[in-house]
């Protein structure tokens, strides 16, 4: 009996000594997402809806997964942050300096990035329907199959942009910038507002595409592109 009492010590020693183990290595995730805004912060699958965040400085933080539903995040750094899958319905980014940001996968819609600096960013398939890129910077930014359904880009800034594959129906880019060669590349532009654009700087731009969006008779296209017969479009909240 002896020898059996002294096994079962030991095993309870060793439970005892792995569940404090693991209690001790729970105690740095759990403080986690507490912790306060600052270059580098780790806050992956964090909650942080409905905050004020406004002038932190978040530069290379990882913020992949974390929900920022409805957060104002308006002038934040986020220069080389991972923002992958994280959550941005509603988001407030006015004004954000974002270059070389990941936003990877994020979901939103109706999110703010007016004003935003995102040069070099990368929006790979993203869902960012109704979102407002007004007067954004968005050279060499990737939207490579992105949902970017009824987005306004107006006066947005658009050098070397990648809109590959994207979802641009009903977006607004009548008055946006491009000052460089944009790939378009199998974008689907139904009732997207071109009407006025030099459609000549479009790369991967093709005749089913010219057909569906809307153009007026300021709106320039390669030799080989032909102006269909009705080019209107009606105006929808």
């Amino acid at each position: 009996m002896r020898l059996t009492n002294r096994n079962v010590l030991k095993k309870l020693s060793a439970v005892s000594f792995v569940l404090v183990t693991a209690l001790i290595t729970a105690i740095p995730a759990l403080a986690r997402c507490s912790d306060d805004p600052m270059p580098g912060v780790d806050w992956h699958d964090c909650r942080k809806r409905n905050l004020i965040l406004t002038k932190d400085n978040l530069e290379r933080a990882n913020l992949s997964g974390v929900d920022f539903s409805s957060t104002d995040l308006h002038g934040v750094n986020l220069s080389f942050a991972n923002l992958t899958k994280s959550q941005l319905t509603r988001s407030r980014l006015k004004s954000v300096s974002a270059p070389h940001a990941i936003f990877v996968k994020v979901i939103g819609g109706r999110t703010d990035f007016s004003n935003a600096n995102l040069e070099k960013a990368d929006f790979n398939r993203a869902e960012l329907s109704r979102s407002d890129f007004t007067d954004a910077n968005l050279s060499f930014v990737d939207f490579n199959r992105s949902d970017l359904g009824r987005s306004d880009f107006s006066g947005a800034t658009l050098v070397a942009s990648d809109f590959s594959f994207a979802n641009l129906a009903r977006a607004d880019l009548r008055t946006a910038k491009f000052n460089g060669k944009v790939n378009v590349k199998g974008a689907f532009f139904f009732n997207t507002r071109l009407e006025g654009v030099d459609l000549t700087k479009f790369t991967g731009l093709e005749q089913w595409q010219v057909d569906m969006l809307c153009g007026n008779d300021d709106t320039k296209l390669r030799g080989e592109l032909k102006r269909p017969d009705n080019w209107t479009c009606i105006d929808e909240d």
